[in-house]
Parts: structure tokens; sequence; C-alpha cells
């Protein structure tokens, strides 16, 4: 990565790619734990399905509603998120690529242009229409006047979260800038996750394939941890702050 891309004085680039365990000590839960939310309501899948939200009305007013008490919205930065931006104010070149859709990177003090939200962010919706793009805040405040699947301002389209939803793509644009970051780290980082869910997950596999040292702080075993130079088990919000104060 060149110097364009923000690395000060050609010093190395450090990609950390996090996934849910990095938030729950914020009390956002992990959805594919073992006590993630798919395991305990099958059903509630459905409400993230972009098939069956674009089919059925229903679906729809169940999400908005789900959407109201989504714990994202509470959630505070914790210990790990806050190291992660106190690495890069050390002026380290740091990108961060998350798994993740509520934003704590960004509150915890990490510059938006450096963190790649690959599957989209919890605090907008888009409209399935047009594209426009406006604040969560903005729809839910409409749902809590009466309006229990509000429709796009612009040109009466579906409102949708702007997240990757279950059959959507990954943004192409991200996905490479992504993999640009990885094919260019010499440090990378898995955090808090099962690095299960393609293509995200293969972003710690081509790091290493490109000469990176390999990190997985996980509190489960990985399909990556073969590849990795260092694992480990401890939790995410002492284990993180330790390494990366240690770079820093």
């Amino acid at each position: 990565m060149s110097s364009s891309d923000g690395r000060p004085g050609g010093r190395p680039l450090v990609a950390i790619l996090t996934g849910a365990g990095i938030s729950t000590d914020s009390g956002i839960p992990d959805y594919r734990g073992p006590n993630g939310l798919w395991r305990r309501d099958p059903e509630a899948e459905k409400l993230v399905t972009y098939e069956a939200y674009m089919a059925d009305p229903e679906i729809r007013r169940r999400s908005w509603r789900m959407r109201q008490q989504s714990p994202a919205f509470r959630a505070r930065p914790n210990a790990a998120h806050e190291a992660v931006a106190r690495l890069e104010r050390s002026g380290t070149p740091v990108r961060v690529l998350t798994q993740n859709v509520d934003g704590l990177h960004q509150l915890a003090g990490m510059p938006a242009r450096k963190v790649l939200e690959l599957h989209g962010t919890v605090r907008e919706v888009v409209c399935t229409g047009c594209g426009a793009r406006s604040p969560m805040a903005d729809a839910l405040a409409r749902v809590a006047a009466g309006e229990p699947d509000p429709a796009c301002r612009e040109c009466g389209g579906i409102l949708k979260s702007a997240t990757v939803m279950f059959g959507e793509r990954l943004d192409p644009r991200v996905l490479g800038e992504a993999l640009a970051v990885a094919k260019a780290a010499e440090l990378f980082f898995a955090v808090g996750s099962t690095l299960q869910v393609q293509p995200a997950a293969s972003l710690a596999g081509v790091a290493a394939e490109h000469g990176a040292r390999l990190v997985i702080v996980n509190a489960e075993p990985t399909p990556y941890d073969p590849l990795a130079a260092q694992v480990v088990r401890e939790p995410i919000g002492t284990a993180l702050p330790r390494l990366l104060d240690a770079l820093g």
C-alpha cells in the first residue's frame, strides 16, 4: 500500500479484522456463537433475509420493531475498540476491516475513512428502489410516530437497514479495498470472528499468503488457526489492548 493510502514514512501497515466477538463486551450479542441469536431463534433469520424482507410486509414490520430494540444504538465502545483507536493515534498505520455493523470503531475514535464496514452499517437506511441513504434514527422516529413500514421519501420504495442482508452481495468496492489492505498488511489481526462467513473470512488467508504475520484472537477455534503465527484464546477485552499497546 502506497503512502497515498495514509501510511506515514513507510511504517508497516497493521490490519485488524473484527467480528461480533469484539462487541459482546459492549452488550451486543454474538449471532453465531453457541448462544447466538440465530441458534436460539432460527425464525429471526428471516428478518434479515433480503428475499423474505422484500416479499412480506409483515416481515418488514417485525424487522422495524426489532431495530427499535437493537442494542447497537445503546452500546458504547469497550476496551478493545478503544485500544484499536489508541494504536491509530500513536502514528501506526492502521486499517480496520469489520464484519460488524454497529459503528463502535468510529465511536471509539477511529477515522471513518480507515474503517471498512464489510457488512454495512445499522446507523443508516437505504432505499431498495432509488438507493437514497438517510439516518436510521430518522426512520426509527417515523416508526415510533406510527409508520410501521416507512417508505422512501424520495421515491416511495422499500427502505431497509444499510446492512448486507442474507442473500445480498457485499459492496464490491468495499471488498476490493479490503483485499488490497489484506495484501499490503505486514501484521494482520483477526479478532472476535469465527472466520466462517465468506468472503470476509478469506481476508485472513489472503494476508497470510502475502506474508503478513497473522494473529487470531478468538474464543473458539477457526479454520485459519493453522496459518496463524499466534492464536490467543483469552478474553478480547484484555488480550487485544495488551497486544496492541505493545505495538503502539
